[in-house]
């Protein structure tokens, strides 16, 4: 399993939107994370800021972190590709009939974000079950 550390996926991004502005040749890892970017202008600054990539960003701030927030864009981008976890595919496109991708894509994040929050705080591991169920939960408020 890819485990990279906080620096190498914060290195990641900022190199992957350096080499897309520059029209360097990208992986399609790379080119998947740069579309995600420049879906953020929000997130620019920062990806073209060195000294902003080692920064912390904290909740008690008020500050959304734009690596761990692109991070979970390709997490959730590789599982609509796979189908990993079986149906996620299908509840994402019923949330496009209300919702544009990016916004389905976030509706998702949402519950990959509890999900991953409530196995952390119980010590319990990943729940496929109860994130599907929270997305499906999401598809049927239309």
């Amino acid at each position: 399993m890819f485990n990279p550390t906080r620096e190498e996926v914060r290195q990641f991004f900022t190199e992957a939107w350096r080499k897309y502005r520059k029209n360097e040749i990208l992986t399609p890892l790379e080119a998947m994370a740069a579309d995600w970017a420049m879906q953020h202008p929000e997130y620019h600054d920062v990806l073209e800021n060195p000294d902003a990539a080692n920064l912390d960003y904290t909740v008690e701030q008020g500050q959304t972190n734009p690596f761990l927030h692109l991070s979970m864009h390709l997490a959730i981008s590789e599982q609509l590709q796979v189908d990993q976890p079986p149906g996620i595919r299908a509840a994402h496109q019923q949330l496009l009939a209300t919702h544009t991708p990016h916004e389905a894509a976030h509706e998702i994040m949402e519950c990959l974000g509890e999900v991953v929050w409530e196995a952390q705080r119980l010590g319990t591991p990943f729940s496929n079950e109860s994130y599907l169920d929270l997305i499906r939960r999401r598809v049927s408020r239309r």
